[in-house]
């Protein structure tokens, strides 16, 4: 049974009933878009906000360290060892003077994340980490691995204010934006535990908590920071930013310099449903989003990821199959199909393997690539803000 204070959130013709936890008025005026048109996240003023060495672009840690006294070459040499070596203290940076070391620490910390929770799943393949935030907050990460590559999927922020119906993050409204560093050292981790287990991390998808499009500045400086040579050197074409369609930030990401790859959290191939099941689909509706995909597309040249999370009763009907499949045709295009993954609170059901199947070759009859693409670690509370929500539940239990 679901927990106390659900409040109907909308019921479809076929007479599923679907229901939400209901938020505090706080937390509704900072997490439903549709109420307040932006997004209110609390803000941590400049001088509480903990910057970390993460936060650093090259340049800046430069200029960091000339004030310091210290020759501008060290910036290369802790890159060197922060994220060649993946290090995870300045006492293992040997070449740099103690003196120096001992001096940065004390005011650029080199993580501001503390790992609380692991926990693996799918014979070792799976690794979901649970980071707590120098003030406190919870923050989840996936390391996936496959056998042709590795995956990190990272989070931008603490919850979410997007508020999607079927979605265990947005539950308890938006929290606060990361920090750049925050995002890096999440990346970092999982690049080190890659090869902890002899595999090299290739590809990272911001699909973890947060709307990333919703903190684009800090977004575009960890991508930056991840892009750089002298550092990570990911490469921009091995990363992919999730969106629930922030047109005007679709829009400015076409003219950014990284060729990132955009995934489109679609859903609903019509207004009625997609305003049901994504609430900003009320100010940014599916003609206008996809006019503003087709502008990325020309931009770019770069194909779009449509994401479509598939709920038994919801929006798996063949009509609707056949509807998305008619929306997308000629459209430089994937759709993933992720059979939903089941959230403790909310009452939506996965469809059968058949039923999945079945809708996913609709929409293939159309033309368009389309890719089932089953969750991860259901057993480990995978989806995003599942682990999150166990443990402060498990805390509060044992306070």
């Amino acid at each position: 049974m679901p927990e106390p204070h659900i409040r109907r959130y909308f019921s479809q013709p076929s007479g599923f009933l679907i229901v939400r936890p209901s938020m505090t008025d706080t937390q509704a005026s900072i997490s439903d878009p549709s109420l307040t048109g932006e997004p209110k996240p609390i803000i941590i003023s400049r001088r509480k906000r903990l910057t970390g060495f993460y936060d650093m672009p090259f340049e800046t840690l430069q200029e960091r360290l000339v004030e310091m006294g210290a020759p501008s070459y060290r910036a290369q040499q802790m890159f060197d060892w922060a994220y060649g070596k993946q290090v995870q203290s300045y006492d293992e940076m040997s070449n740099v003077p103690a003196e120096l070391r001992e001096s940065i620490a004390n005011t650029l910390p080199l993580q501001t994340m503390k790992l609380v929770r692991e926990l693996v799943t799918d014979n070792g393949d799976t690794y979901k980490l649970l980071y707590q935030t120098f003030d406190g907050q919870l923050v989840e990460t996936v390391l996936m691995l496959y056998p042709d590559r590795a995956t990190v999927c990272v989070s931008c922020q603490v919850g979410c204010a997007v508020g999607c119906a079927f979605c265990a993050t947005g539950l308890g409204g938006l929290t606060r934006n990361l920090t750049a560093g925050e995002i890096v050292q999440q990346t970092v981790d999982a690049t080190r535990r890659a090869h902890q287990l002899d595999r090299q991390l290739t590809n990272l998808v911001m699909m973890g908590m947060g709307e990333p499009l919703q903190n684009y500045v800090e977004t575009m400086k960890f991508i930056n920071i991840i892009h750089d040579p002298r550092g990570l050197n990911f490469g921009a074409r091995r990363i992919t930013i999730s969106t629930s369609g922030i047109i005007p930030r679709i829009d400015a990401l076409a003219e950014e310099p990284y060729q990132v790859n955009l995934a489109v959290s679609l859903h609903a191939p019509n207004n009625e449903l997609r305003s049901q099941l994504v609430p900003i689909n009320g100010r940014y509706p599916v003609e206008d989003l996809l006019a503003a995909c087709d502008r990325f597309i020309a931009k770019t040249g770069r194909r779009i990821s449509f994401e479509y999370a598939l709920m038994n009763g919801i929006n798996n009907s063949d009509e609707i199959a056949r509807e998305l499949g008619q929306l997308l045709r000629g459209r430089l295009c994937h759709v993933n199909v992720i059979p939903f993954n089941p959230v403790d609170v909310l009452e939506f059901e996965r469809p059968n393997p058949e039923m999945i199947e079945r809708f996913a070759s609709i929409v293939r009859e159309s033309g368009i690539p389309t890719t089932v693409r089953y969750s991860r670690g259901v057993e480990i509370a995978a989806a995003c803000g599942q682990l999150r929500a166990r443990h402060q539940q498990m805390e509060k239990a044992a306070s």
